[in-house]
């Protein structure tokens, strides 16, 4: 209870402050204000352009940000556990090629309103065409998941990297650019609805699968001893994770070692029981891309990196330290 309350606390705190920091001086009590005013508590001080940057810019693109952290870590934790693979992430069926395919075809197009959708559809036909890739050859297991997936990422990313050479002019290419290594610089309260939806239709069940999750740590053959259907909740866990990490990616593109190192640091504190490691690893992934996304958008102001690039460079060395802890352990 602890924790929950630790990292609840956390992911507010983180939010609110989040909110504060950019060009304009804007306080927390002004964050309040406004959001209360907005949710029609109370009559707003603030003027219609500190307003405006509260509740127009940063909140979005700060609650959008959350939504992405969670769903991302969530998605990870069923990717580890289904597939046995502890280096396992949300984007390993191809869905993050598959999605910056579509992103880039609209964009190009020059139909970027379409961009979410195209991005999700993406993702979805990736996803398809991994299950079927897996399934010619015989009985679908996660072994042969896992390689369809990497050999349909690689197609959809060729394919990707064609379309760029062969049609980009001028500085067009940047906008693609930023949107392929993630980016939340056009979160609006759209995107923020498309997360949270995501999380409620997909995230939210997922949650409530622990003990399933549980079952699978010792393989598929003690799985079924403890009833357990084995094929049925594997493609129905696959499938929620999927449905999560489209609808994620199509609103920030591809973000890196959210899914990948969050599990890890969540399992250091409770261990491997997915009741905890589920709720708790969204929390702190919520927070996680909150501050990496405030830091891309203010570290060089007037610049702004692409998110991916911040996790990046703080995921791969934390994740290190977190193969060496386990390493230590064992």
């Amino acid at each position: 209870m602890g924790a929950y309350l630790l990292l609840s606390t956390l992911l507010l705190g983180s939010i609110v402050f989040a909110v504060t920091i950019g060009p304009a001086n804007i306080s927390a009590a002004e964050v309040w204000t406004s959001i209360l005013h907005h949710l029609g508590i109370g009559e707003s001080s603030l003027s219609v352009l500190r307003d405006g940057i509260v509740w127009q810019l940063r909140l979005p693109r700060v609650l959008t940000a959350a939504a992405v952290g969670a769903g991302l870590a969530l998605a990870g934790v069923v990717m580890q556990a289904v597939t046995r693979n502890p280096l396992a992430d949300p984007y390993l069926l191809g869905l993050s090629s598959g999605a910056s395919l579509g992103a880039v075809a609209v964009l190009l197009i020059g139909v970027s309103l379409l961009l979410p959708v195209a991005a999700f559809i993406g993702a979805m036909i990736a996803l398809a065409l991994t299950l079927l890739l897996a399934g010619a050859f015989g009985r679908i297991t996660p072994g042969r998941t896992v390689l369809a997936g990497i050999a349909v990422s690689a197609l959809a990313g060729a394919v990707t990297s064609l379309v760029i050479f062969w049609t980009v002019t001028g500085d067009s290419y940047r906008e693609i650019l930023g949107w392929l290594l993630g980016s939340l610089a056009s979160a609006r309260w759209s995107s923020v609805w498309i997360g949270l939806a995501a999380i409620a239709v997909a995230g939210i069940p997922v949650m409530l699968t622990g003990r399933l999750l549980d079952s699978f740590a010792f393989g598929d053959t003690s799985a079924a001893t403890l009833g357990v259907n084995v094929q049925a909740a594997r493609w129905s866990l696959l499938t929620a994770s999927a449905v999560l990490t489209a609808a994620m990616v199509s609103v920030s593109g591809s973000i890196g070692f959210v899914g990948l190192i969050l599990p890890h640091a969540v399992r250091l504190l409770t261990g491997p029981r997915h009741r905890l490691l589920l709720p708790l690893s969204a929390l702190l992934g919520a927070s996680f891309l909150i501050w990496a996304d405030t830091a891309a958008r203010s570290m060089f102001d007037p610049r702004e990196l692409p998110v991916g690039i911040v996790t990046a460079i703080f995921g791969a060395p934390v994740f290190a330290l977190l193969l060496a802890a386990r390493r230590t352990e064992t």
